[in-house]
C-alpha cells in the first residue's frame, strides 16, 4: 500500500513530503496536473452561488418600488418608502451578511469548504421563507428578519465560494473561473429585474411574493449540487488527512489517484503547508485571528498587509458607486422626470452588466489582475466625472414642474440626462469587467493557508460592511428632504475611483498564472509594481527535498 493510502498525522506534525513517499519536482511547470473538461465543470459549477448572492442584491430594487409592497409597509395611499424604512429594508442584508461571513471562516475549517456553502443554502432558505409571510401580520417586521437571516447564509456563501475555488480551480484558469463567480452575480441581478419587471403590474401580493420566493431555487440547486463535488484538498492537507487530499485532487484533475501529476502537485500543497507552519504556527482559536494581524504593514509579505490589501480591495470595489445604480437607480431615476419607465432602464443597466462581464474570462488571464483593475479605475472615474458635471450643468438636476400635472417633474433637457443613462451604462461595463470580478479573484489568491480562510472572511466581511454603509446612508444623500445631492454624488463616486486607481498601482501585486503557493513566494520576493516581472524560480517539495539532503547526503528523497 501506497503512503498515500494512508492516514497522516496533522500538517505542523507532518514528516517531509519524501517520507510520506510523494514524488518532488524542482521543475516549477509540472506542480500542476493537466485538466480534462470535465474537471473544469467541476471547478466552474461552485461559481453558480453567485446567482443567489445576484438575485438577493437584485430583486429589493424592484420590491421598493412596487406599489402593492410601498402600501403594505407604509399604509394605503402610500407612494414610495420613507427613506428610513428604504435604508433598513435594503441594508438589512448586507448586515447579516458581514456576520455570516466572519461566522464562516471558523466553520469552514472545522467542516470544511463546502459543508459550510450547503449550511450557508439552509440558512438562505429558512429567511427566505420568513421573508415570503410579508403581507401577513408586520409586514416590515417580516421583511427585516427574513432579510437579515437570509444575510447570514449569504454571508456563508460569498466568503467560501471565492475560499473553495481558489483552491480547487487550475492555476492557468484560476482567474477565468473565479470570475465566473462575479459572472453568476450578475446573471442574478439580471433575472431578478426581468422577474420584478414581469411582475410589477400585477394586483396581488405575487407583485412582490414572487420575486422573493424565486430565491429557493438557486438556493437548492447549489445545496444539492455541492453533495455531488469533492471538498478542498488543500483543506485536507490542512487537516493532515492526505488519503482524502488525493482522492478530492483526483477527482477535480481528472487525473488516477496514482498519477506522478497528482503525486506531484500533492506534493507541493503538503510542502507549502508545512514551510507555512513554521511561519504562522497552530495556536488558539484567538490566536489564529491574530495571525491574521500580525506583521509590519510596510512589509509586503505580511499578514497584516495581505489582510489590509484583501479588506481594503472590497472596500474599493462598493466605495465605486455601483450599489448605488443597482440598489437605488428606480427611485433616483424617477426624480429627473426624463424617464418614462424606469424599470426598463434598470434593466438595461443589469444586461450591460451581464454582458459585460464574460470579457473579464479572457483579460483577468492575458492581462493579469492589476492591469484590468488600473484601466478599469481610470474608465470608471472618467464616466463618473462627466455624470456629475453633466448633471449639475445641463442634466439631472434641472427640472421643473409639469404644466398638466403640478405633482410630476420634467427635466429641461431630455438629451443631457440620456447621456447621463448612457455614460452610467458605460461606467457598468468598466466596472463589471474589471473590479467585479477583479477584487473577488484577488482575496481567494493573496493569503496563506493557514489564514486563508479567515483572511478571505474578512475580506468578504469588508465587502458587506461597505454594502451595508452605503445602503444605509445613500438614501439620506441623495434623499429630497435630506442631502438631495442629485448628479454630484457622482463626484463623490468619481473621487473614490482616483483613489482606486493610485491604491491599485502602489499596491495590488500581479498574481496570473501563479499557484497559490507561489503567490506566497512572489510577495516575498518582490513588491507591486513589479511582480508581474517575477517568476517562479523553485518549488516548496523541491527546496525541503534539497534541504533534507543537506542534512543527510544518505537520504533518499
Amino acid at each position: 500500500m501506497s503512503s498515500l493510502d494512508k492516514e497522516t498525522a496533522p500538517a505542523a506534525d507532518a514528516k517531509h513530503v519524501g517520507e510520506l513517499g510523494l514524488a518532488s519536482t524542482n521543475d516549477v511547470e509540472r506542480i500542476e496536473a493537466p485538466v480534462t473538461w470535465r474537471a473544469y465543470m467541476l471547478c466552474a459549477f461552485a461559481s453558480f452561488g453567485g446567482i443567489f448572492f445576484g438575485y438577493d442584491s437584485g430583486y429589493i430594487n424592484g420590491v421598493n418600488g412596487s406599489k402593492l409592497f410601498i402600501e403594505a409597509v407604509e399604509g394605503i395611499g402610500a407612494t414610495a418608502l420613507s427613506e428610513s424604512h428604504s435604508s433598513l429594508i435594503t441594508s438589512i442584508l448586507s448586515a447579516g451578511t458581514f456576520f455570516g461571513a466572519l461566522i464562516a471562516g471558523d466553520v469552514a475549517d472545522w467542516i470544511g469548504r463546502k459543508w459550510t456553502v450547503i449550511m450557508g443554502c439552509a440558512i438562505y432558505m429558512f429567511g427566505v421563507a420568513i421573508q415570503m409571510i410579508t403581507g401577513a401580520g408586520d409586514p416590515l417586521a417580516a421583511i427585516v428578519a427574513g432579510r437579515l437571516i437570509a444575510g447570514v447564509g449569504v454571508g456563508f456563501e460569498s466568503a467560501i465560494v471565492i475560499l473553495y475555488m481558489s483552491e480547487i480551480c487550475p492555476r492557468k484558469v484560476r482567474g477565468a473561473l473565479v470570475a465566473g463567480y462575479q459572472f453568476c452575480i450578475t446573471i442574478g441581478i439580471m433575472t431578478a429585474s426581468c422577474i420584478v419587471y414581469g411582475t410589477k403590474d400585477r394586483t396581488d401580493t405575487g407583485a412582490y411574493r414572487i420575486p422573493i420566493a424565486i430565491q429557493f431555487i438557486w438556493a437548492l440547486i447549489l445545496g444539492v449540487g455541492l453533495m455531488f463535488l469533492p471538498d478542498s484538498p488543500r483543506y485536507f492537507v490542512k487537516k493532515g488527512n492526505l488519503t482524502r487530499a488525493t482522492d478530492s485532487l483526483s477527482r477535480l484533475r481528472g487525473q488516477p489517484k496514482d498519477s506522478e501529476y497528482i503525486q506531484l502537485e500533492l506534493a507541493e500543497i503538503v510542502a507549502n503547508e508545512e514551510y507555512e507552519r513554521q511561519l504562522i504556527p497552530n495556536t488558539t482559536w484567538f490566536g489564529t485571528w491574530a495571525n491574521c494581524f500580525k506583521g509590519s504593514v510596510f512589509k509586503a509579505n505580511s499578514n497584516l498587509r495581505k489582510t489590509i490589501l484583501g479588506t481594503s480591495l472590497q472596500m474599493m470595489q462598493q466605495w465605486t458607486g455601483v450599489n448605488f445604480i443597482f440598489y437605488y437607480s428606480t427611485p433616483f431615476l424617477q426624480s429627473t422626470g426624463a424617464i418614462s419607465n424606469t424599470f426598463l432602464i434598470s434593466l438595461v443597466f443589469t444586461l450591460v452588466n451581464v454582458f459585460s462581464t464574460p470579457i473579464s474570462f479572457w483579460t483577468v488571464e492575458r492581462f493579469g489582475r492589476r492591469t484590468i483593475l488600473l484601466w478599469g479605475a481610470a474608465g470608471m472615474l472618467v464616466c463618473q466625472f462627466i455624470v456629475a458635471i453633466v448633471g449639475v450643468t445641463v442634466g439631472f438636476n434641472h427640472t421643473h414642474v409639469d404644466p398638466s400635472d403640478s405633482t410630476k417633474t420634467l427635466a429641461d433637457n431630455i438629451s443631457a440626462v440620456n447621456a447621463q443613462v448612457a455614460f452610467i451604462a458605460i461606467f457598468i461595463f468598466f466596472f463589471a469587467s474589471t473590479w467585479g470580478p477583479g477584487a473577488w479573484i484577488l482575496i481567494g489568491e493573496i493569503f496563506p493557508l493557514p489564514i486563508r480562510s479567515r483572511g478571505v472572511a474578512l475580506s468578504t466581511a469588508s465587502n458587506w460592511l461597505w454594502n451595508t454603509i452605503i445602503a444605509v446612508i445613500t438614501p439620506y444623500m441623495v434623499g429630497e428632504h435630506r442631502g438631495n445631492l442629485k448628479s454630484s454624488v457622482f463626484f463623490i463616486w468619481g473621487g473614490l475611483c482616483t483613489i482606486a486607481f493610485f491604491y491599485t498601482f502602489l499596491f495590488v501585486p500581479e498574481t496570473k498564472g501563479l499557484s497559490l503557493e507561489q503567490v506566497d513566494k512572489m510577495m516575498e520576493e518582490t513588491v507591486p509594481r513589479t511582480s508581474a516581472k517575477w517568476k517562479p524560480h523553485s518549488t516548496f517539495a523541491g527546496a525541503q527535498r534539497d534541504d533534507a539532503r543537506l542534512v543527510d547526503p544518505e537520504k533518499s528523497v
